[in-house]
C-alpha cells in the first residue's frame, strides 16, 4: 500500500496509490488511518485534498485477503473506521477528487469528507452484498437520500456521476483532466481564510451534524462482523476470488 503526501502553501495533498484497484487490505486501511490522522494534526495544513492514481478511487477491501482468513475482518473493520473517523475527525476540511469507481471503503472514504468533486467517469457503489458483507451505509446516507441508499445497498447497483451530481452528493462533475485543478481550487479557497476560524467551523458543523456517523458506522459494523461468521460470507467471497457464481444453502435445497 503506498500514500503520498504532499503539502504546499497550507494545502495537504494525499493520494491512494495501490494497483491495480486501490483494494486496501488490512494493513493499507491502517496506513492510510495514520496518514490522514498525521496530516490533521499538522498545525502547517489548513486543508486536505484526498485523491487517488491509478483505475479508480477505491475498489474498498482487499476481498482476496478476507477469502484467505476470514478472520481478519475485525482488523479491517478497524482499519476502515479509524480511516473514516480520520477524515470525519480532521481539525481542518478535507476534499475528495474522485474518479472511476468508488465502492465500498471508498464510499466510507469520501462519504466522511466535507466535500466531493468527482470526474464525469466516476461511479459510486456499495457492492458488498455480493461479497459476504455489509458497511458504509452510513457514510452513503451522508450523500444520498434514504431511499436511495437502501436500494445502492440492496442491489449493490452503482450510479453514476451525473446521477449523484443530481441527487446533490457532488459539489462538482468535471473532466478527467480537470478533476483536480478543480479540487485544488476549492482547497486554495479554503486555505486563505482564518486558520483559526476554519478550525472552529470544522468542529462547529461536526457538532450539530444530524447523523453520529462513526456511531451508525460502527452499528453497522456489529451486523457485519455476524454475516462474516456465516457459511453464505464465506461463500461470497469464494465465488468472487474464483469468478464464479455464488451457490447459496437455499439454492442447493431446491
Amino acid at each position: 500500500m503506498s500514500v503520498t503526501v504532499t503539502i504546499e502553501k497550507g494545502v495537504a495533498e494525499v493520494y491512494l496509490d495501490h494497483p491495480p484497484v486501490n483494494a486496501l487490505d488490512s494493513a493499507g486501511w491502517e496506513k492510510l488511518a495514520e496518514t490522514l490522522a498525521s496530516v490533521g494534526r499538522d498545525s502547517g495544513t489548513r486543508v486536505v485534498i484526498l485523491a487517488a492514481r491509478g483505475r479508480g478511487f477505491c475498489a474498498g477491501v482487499d476481498i482476496k485477503e478476507l477469502a484467505a482468513d476470514s478472520s481478519v475482518i475485525t482488523r479491517v473493520n478497524r482499519g476502515c473506521y479509524d480511516a473514516f473517523a480520520a477524515i470525519h475527525d480532521c481539525p481542518v476540511p478535507v476534499v475528495a477528487a474522485c474518479h472511476g469507481f468508488v465502492l465500498g471503503g471508498g464510499i466510507g472514504l469520501v462519504g466522511s469528507c466535507d466535500i466531493i468533486v468527482a470526474s464525469d467517469d466516476a461511479s459510486f457503489g456499495l457492492p458488498e452484498i455480493d461479497r459476504g458483507a455489509l458497511g458504509a451505509a452510513s457514510h452513503l446516507l451522508r450523500m444520498f437520500p434514504i431511499q436511495k441508499v437502501r436500494k445502492m445497498l440492496f442491489t449493490g447497483e452503482p450510479i453514476g456521476a451525473d446521477e449523484a451530481y443530481r441527487l446533490g452528493a457532488l459539489e462538482a462533475v468535471v473532466s478527467r483532466d480537470a478533476l483536480l485543478p478543480k479540487a485544488r481550487e476549492i482547497a486554495a479557497s479554503i486555505a486563505s481564510k482564518s486558520p483559526k476560524a476554519m478550525r472552529l467551523a470544522k468542529e462547529s458543523l461536526n457538532g450539530i451534524e444530524t447523523l453520529d456517523v462513526k456511531k451508525s458506522y460502527r452499528f453497522e459494523q456489529g451486523f457485519t462482523l455476524e454475516l462474516y461468521t456465516s457459511p453464505d460470507s464465506q461463500e461470497a467471497r469464494d465465488a468472487f476470488v474464483e469468478k464464479r457464481a455464488a451457490r447459496f444453502g437455499d439454492e442447493d435445497e431446491e
